[in-house]
């Protein structure tokens, strides 16, 4: 009996490299085709996602003057990154699609935190205006509450649709990072005829 296959090994170095940029892993392991598919298809739909929310829907902001976040299963508040994150829930799946997230991470550990408006005054951050950033200027930058609510509500619903389309790619990419840890799939194949057998001779 021919020896079993051995299994395909987890290959760790190609789930990062589908992390920083999707499909990457694919192409490091020789699945060419497949890795270019991922790669068009998931930052297609990231940019076009935020092209039609005018590049304004991926961003994470200090929210630490604003009202605390209580996990009602612990009794316990959040706080740093955990309650940022608990206002920006969907960008725990923008983060998914790489390094094209990474400007937000670098603007969100730039930025001063988000003033807390008075109450009853929910247009009062107008002329709340964050520093650029060095590099990348007010991309992924984090808007003040007043703006985002003025894009979402004087113009139609692309805002929203756009960022659906980013979660989505975020997600999707997790999928590509699993294919590329897991490996290209080995085929059990029928050994090859020996020597003796190609003779054909009966003892």
């Amino acid at each position: 009996m021919p020896p079993p296959t051995e299994p395909p090994r987890l290959d760790p170095l190609a789930a990062f490299l589908s992390f920083l940029v999707p499909g990457l892993g694919q192409v490091m392991q020789g699945r060419i085709g497949k890795g270019v598919l991922f790669f068009v298809c998931l930052y297609g739909l990231f940019f076009y996602g935020q092209y039609l929310s005018q590049w304004r829907n991926v961003w994470l902001a200090d929210c630490r003057n604003l009202p605390d976040v209580t996990v009602p299963v612990a009794n316990t508040q959040l706080g740093g990154t955990l309650k940022d994150l608990s206002y920006r829930k969907g960008f725990v799946a923008q983060f998914f699609i790489g390094s094209a997230a990474w400007p937000a991470v670098i603007q969100y550990l730039h930025t001063e935190p988000l003033p807390t408006p008075p109450q009853g005054d929910p247009d009062s951050n107008d002329q709340w205006k964050p520093t650029p950033h060095r590099w990348f200027g007010t991309y992924m930058q984090a808007p003040s509450e007043s703006f985002i609510n003025k894009l979402q509500t004087s113009g139609d619903k692309l805002w929203d649709l756009g960022w659906v389309f980013t979660v989505i790619a975020g997600i999707l990419n997790i999928l590509v990072i699993y294919d590329a840890f897991s490996g290209p799939v080995l085929r059990d194949e029928p050994p090859l005829p020996s020597d003796d057998t190609e003779k054909g001779g009966v003892a």
